[in-house]
């Protein structure tokens, strides 16, 4: 299996940034799709931003498209999410997910392996 360990949520300000890490181990990292969502109080989980195993391949909710930055490092096994000019409406808890697939994917139900969630705080 793959473990998940997410990183770098914290309370920012409107218009703000930060970059999210996920740190991963057990299945080679290369061999995997990753994904980030999110999910608010009372609300479902949703699809933030993918990438495919080679990190050619990316996918943004269109709420989040020109702000955010999906990335990975291989040799690290890391991926990343970089957050620009962040809006209260992005609070949530952050979630890393990885698919047992080279392809990318934009719906929770297709990830086998999840982290365990950051939180994210834009106050206005």
């Amino acid at each position: 299996q793959v473990q998940l360990v997410e990183s770098g949520g914290g309370l920012v300000q409107a218009g703000g940034s930060l970059r999210l890490s996920c740190a991963a181990s057990g299945r080679t990292f290369r061999s995997v799709a990753m994904g980030w969502f999110r999910q608010a109080p009372g609300k479902e989980r949703d699809f933030v931003a993918a990438i495919n195993w080679s990190g050619g391949r990316m996918h943004y909710a269109d709420s989040v498209k020109g702000r955010f930055t999906i990335s990975r490092d291989n040799a690290k096994n890391t991926a990343y999410l970089e957050m620009n000019s962040l809006k209260p409406e992005d609070t949530a808890v952050y979630y890393c997910a990885a698919r047992l697939n080279t392809v990318a994917a934009v719906t929770p139900q297709l990830y086998n392996f999840w982290g365990q969630g950051t939180q994210v705080t834009v106050s206005s």
